[in-house]
C-alpha cells in the first residue's frame, strides 16, 4: 500500500511516498481503509526534526488521525466493528497511508451526516479546544483571546468560547479576510499577530488560548487581566524564550497563571465522550468544521508547504 514517510528531516521536500506492507491489527486493534487523513501542526513539527530527541527518526510514517471503514480486527475486538465507518487516533504515526491500525479505545463510530473529511478536521482539534477552555477554566462572561485562531484548534476554540457565553472573543490572525471569516464563526475582535490593530478590543483578557507560542509569547502574557489564565496548546511558532517566566514573576501581584495542555493527559473515555458530542453537533450543523483543502495522499508535501507558508485556514485533509 502507499504511505508517506519522512525521508529526511527538514523542509517538505523530505517527505516521500513509499510502498509499505498492509498493517496487521494486533490484539486490541482495528484496521481501517482510510477515506480521509488529517494533516495537523504536530505533523509539521515532527517533520522538521524538532522532536527528534523524543525518539522520532527518519523513515517515520506521519499522521495521527484518520477516518474510514473498518476491514479487520485483532484478537479480543468485537467483529461487529467490521464494515463500520469510524474516526480513529493512530498515535503519532501511521495515518498518512491507504490503510491504518488503531487501538479500539481510540476509535469512534461516525454519526450519520458527518463525512470523514469533517471528522478528521474536528476529531483531534475539537477535544484540545474543549479541554483547554475547561482547564483554564473559562466561565461565562469572561473575555477570551485565541492566539493563532486560523487553524482547526483555534477555529473550534472561538466557537466554543462564543457558545459558552464569553463577553468578548478576540483572535489574532494574519489578514482582514481571515478576520472576517473568524467573525463569522463567533469572534468579536480581530487583532494582528502582535495582538494589536483593534482599538475597540478589550485591554486585557481573562483567558488566553495559544496555539503559536514562539518568541512573541511574552507579549501576550502582558495582556492577561489580574487573575488571568494562559493556556499554551501548541508550539507551531517555535519554543518561547527560555526566560518567559520572568514576565509572570514580574507581575506577581496580579496572580497570573500559565499552563501547557496536551489532550494526552485527559483519560480516554473523557476524550471520547467530548468527541462524540462534538461529532453529533457537527453532523447537526451546530458546530462548524472548516476544511482548507482536500488533496491526494501523494501531495502531502504540498500540504506541508502550505502550512509552513502560513496559508492554511482550517485544516488540510488528504485522501488516498
Amino acid at each position: 500500500m502507499k504511505a508517506v514517510v519522512i525521508r529526511t528531516f527538514g523542509d517538505p521536500d523530505g517527505l516521500e511516498v513509499v510502498d509499505v506492507p498492509v498493517p496487521v491489527p494486533a490484539p486490541g486493534q482495528l484496521r481501517i481503509v482510510t477515506e480521509a487523513i488529517g494533516v495537523g501542526g504536530v505533523d509539521a513539527v515532527i517533520r522538521r526534526g524538532t522532536l527528534a530527541s523524543h525518539g522520532f527518526r527518519e523513515g517515520h510514517l506521519l499522521g495521527s488521525e484518520v477516518a474510514g471503514r473498518v476491514t479487520a480486527v485483532g484478537g479480543g475486538v468485537d467483529a461487529s466493528w467490521i464494515g463500520r465507518r469510524v474516526w480513529a487516533f493512530t498515535g503519532l504515526s501511521g495515518g498518512y497511508a491507504e490503510q491504518a491500525v488503531a487501538a479500539v479505545e481510540d476509535v469512534l463510530a461516525l454519526p450519520d451526516g458527518l463525512t470523514g473529511v469533517d471528522a478528521v478536521t474536528l476529531g483531534g482539534s475539537g477535544v484540545v479546544a474543549h479541554f483547554a477552555l475547561d482547564r483554564a477554566p473559562f466561565t461565562p462572561g469572561e473575555t477570551v483571546l485565541v492566539r493563532g485562531a486560523a487553524g482547526s484548534i483555534g477555529i473550534t476554540a472561538v466557537q466554543l468560547a462564543a457558545r459558552g457565553g464569553a463577553s468578548a472573543v478576540a483572535v489574532t490572525t494574519s489578514s482582514a479576510e481571515r478576520g472576517a471569516r473568524l467573525r463569522n464563526l463567533g469572534a468579536t475582535h480581530v487583532l494582528d499577530r502582535l495582538g494589536e490593530a483593534d482599538p475597540d478590543a478589550p485591554v486585557g483578557f481573562d483567558v488566553v488560548i495559544d496555539v503559536v507560542a514562539g518568541p512573541q509569547l511574552p507579549l501576550f502574557l502582558d495582556k492577561l487581566n489580574a487573575g488571568g489564565r494562559y493556556v499554551a496548546v501548541g508550539v507551531v511558532g517555535g519554543q518561547p524564550p527560555a526566560d518567559f517566566g520572568l514576565r509572570l514573576m514580574d507581575a506577581f501581584r496580579r496572580s497570573l497563571s500559565f499552563a501547557t495542555f496536551s489532550s494526552d493527559t485527559v483519560p480516554g473515555p473523557e476524550r471520547q465522550a467530548v468527541r462524540s458530542s462534538q461529532f453529533a453537533d457537527a453532523a447537526q450543523g451546530h458546530l462548524r468544521t472548516v476544511v482548507h483543502e482536500v488533496l491526494p495522499l501523494d501531495q502531502a508535501a504540498s500540504a506541508h508547504r502550505e502550512m509552513d507558508a502560513g496559508e492554511v485556514f482550517g485544516r488540510i485533509v488528504l485522501t488516498p
